[in-house]
């Protein structure tokens, strides 16, 4: 596995001045180093978003593909670049994130091993009914055990969204999988929020 994905912390940085598709850089959230860049292209009938290693695009490390064509509740493969490898998938519960953001995870083998979603319903329902503004806060567990946070933040001009991955200490979450967990909450769930 590549040593980008063995830190402790990152940021995604979300270009706010793009008409169509998505463009996300991610920074090591202590150094400030660029790790990865991600372009999301538009008008795809079926996602596929590829993550890289710099914004020129040279080293594709990550593949996120949609099983489905146009599906809200749609389920979305990761997959190493350079092995093939199937990392495992994210499957997004459409009924329950028309209330509360969640997301299963699912391993290599399309079993179901734990969930994402939105740290709290109270918080959830003021953001759709209120102030569509609020950011969201996720948290992320396998087996049931927390493994990482992710966080919005508050400035529409410079949209951002921070993980924690320090909960992971037992390593029950592989990290590309939680990479490619933050990329689908900035370009999927984005779509539906004003600032995220």
């Amino acid at each position: 596995m590549d040593p980008r994905f063995q830190r402790s912390g990152y940021v995604l940085h979300k270009k706010l001045l793009k008409l169509f598709g998505g463009e996300f850089s991610i920074f090591d959230c202590d150094t400030g180093e660029l790790l990865f860049f991600s372009r999301q292209k538009a008008f795809k009938l079926r996602e596929d978003i590829r993550i890289f290693a710099d914004a020129n695009e040279n080293s594709l490390l990550l593949t996120i593909k949609a099983r489905q064509i146009l599906d809200v509740g749609a389920t979305y493969d990761v997959a190493d670049a350079a092995s093939g490898e199937t990392v495992g998938a994210l499957h997004r519960k459409a009924l329950k994130s028309l209330v509360r953001d969640e997301w299963i995870v699912l391993d290599a083998t399309g079993r179901e091993i734990g969930a994402l979603r939105e740290d709290s319903m109270r918080i959830a329902l003021v953001r759709r009914f209120l102030f569509p503004g609020l950011p969201q806060a996720f948290a992320m567990e396998i087996d049931g055990r927390l493994v990482a946070r992710f966080q919005q933040n508050w400035n529409f001009f410079a949209p951002k969204l921070g993980m924690d991955f320090t909960a992971n200490t037992a390593g029950l979450l592989d990290p590309r999988l939680g990479v490619a967990a933050a990329v689908l909450l900035a370009a999927i769930e984005g779509r539906q929020q004003k600032y995220d």
